[in-house]
């Protein structure tokens, strides 16, 4: 055809215009040549292992496509199994594995009485895991709803940032049992419950504001993240309105009374009580004027201590209650907002 005129090229192409578009369709449809060795980085994961974990408190779909009469859709067991998916042959472990190899163990099963099961696996709700808590020293203390991951960092951004009743330290407490992202490899370690040990994580909050990325974790449903509070202790002058202040290492016991408004005009005359927060213990009876000039030896303050300054023949009185812990901290946990991240 090479040297046609024009009019004879297109007179032939528009009288084998089926066989044109039928040949233009087959090379479009050829894969890109490759070299041998060469890897494609446009290839898609392996079948069976993509998806989400499944955790416990899911509610998990089993579609077996073209069969009703299979289909499933359940919870999981205590011990990590698909609840009640009677038509397999043995049950299927589900606890942290990935929503394509619970369908590949499934298909397995069903092999037994179907013919080559196309099987689909789906996590439908996930309202039900395990909730995340943060509670201390944050302005808003939050239970949270993880549907997505989340860092130590911005689980406080969240609460409203850290207050100054925090001592500099955050503790993170990780139940066993509960999240699914742990090594997984070689195996999944989650199908014996026995083998999982809480973990407990000190960390500064130096640390965090530094930059350091093994500070700021990844934060797992049921985690609870304790920001630490510096232990409170209360001045009383005279009877009148008790001070709080923060129980840090360098304060001393003059340094206490003077931060509360202690005047050291008149010292004659005046006593210091000290209420221990364990109540069957006395009380401490100090000599203000003895311990200001260095004759007697200052108390190391301890957390909660009550210190009462009184004028000589003043009235005698014992401090209400100042904030003593009381109760379970279990049931502060649960009553705490909840906030879903998503």
């Amino acid at each position: 055809m090479i040297g046609w005129p024009i009019s004879h090229l297109l007179t032939f192409v528009r009288s084998n215009l089926k066989d044109f578009l039928l040949l233009a369709f087959v090379v479009l449809s050829l894969p890109e040549p490759r070299v041998f060795g060469q890897t494609d980085d446009r290839s898609r994961p392996v079948a069976g292992t993509v998806g989400e974990q499944i955790h416990y408190g899911d509610l998990v779909e089993v579609d077996v496509i073209g069969s009703l009469d299979f289909d499933w859709r359940g919870g999981l067991t205590p011990e990590g199994f698909l609840d009640g998916l009677e038509r397999a042959e043995s049950a299927v472990y589900a606890l942290c594995r990935t929503e394509g190899e619970v369908a590949n163990a499934v298909a397995d099963r069903y092999r037994k009485i179907l013919r080559d099961p196309n099987v689909v696996v789906r996590i439908i709700d996930r309202s039900n895991r395990a909730l995340a808590y943060i509670s201390g020293a944050v302005k808003i203390p939050q239970r949270f709803q993880l549907r997505r991951p989340v860092t130590l960092t911005e689980l406080i951004v969240l609460s409203g940032g850290v207050t100054d009743a925090s001592n500099g330290e955050i503790s993170v407490f990780r139940p066993p049992y509960v999240n699914c992202r742990q090594e997984r490899y070689p195996e999944p370690a989650f199908e014996n419950a026995a083998t999982q040990t809480p973990k407990r994580f000190s960390i500064k909050i130096a640390d965090l504001l530094n930059g350091e990325r093994s500070a700021n974790l990844l934060i797992l449903s049921g985690d609870i993240v304790s920001v630490l509070e510096a232990a409170p202790i209360f001045v009383m002058l005279d009877a009148g309105t008790a001070r709080r202040m923060n129980l840090t290492p360098d304060l001393t016991l003059l340094r206490a009374i003077t931060s509360a408004g202690g005047l050291f005009k008149d010292l004659d005359g005046k006593k210091i009580r000290i209420y221990r927060r364990n109540t069957l213990s006395p009380p401490l009876d100090l000599d203000f004027r003895r311990i200001y000039e260095n004759k007697d030896e200052a108390p190391k303050l301890m957390p909660f201590d009550v210190i009462m300054v009184q004028k000589k023949g003043g009235e005698e009185s014992r401090p209400a209650d100042m904030g003593w812990p009381a109760g379970n901290e279990t049931d502060k946990l649960a009553k705490l907002p909840l906030r879903i991240v998503d």
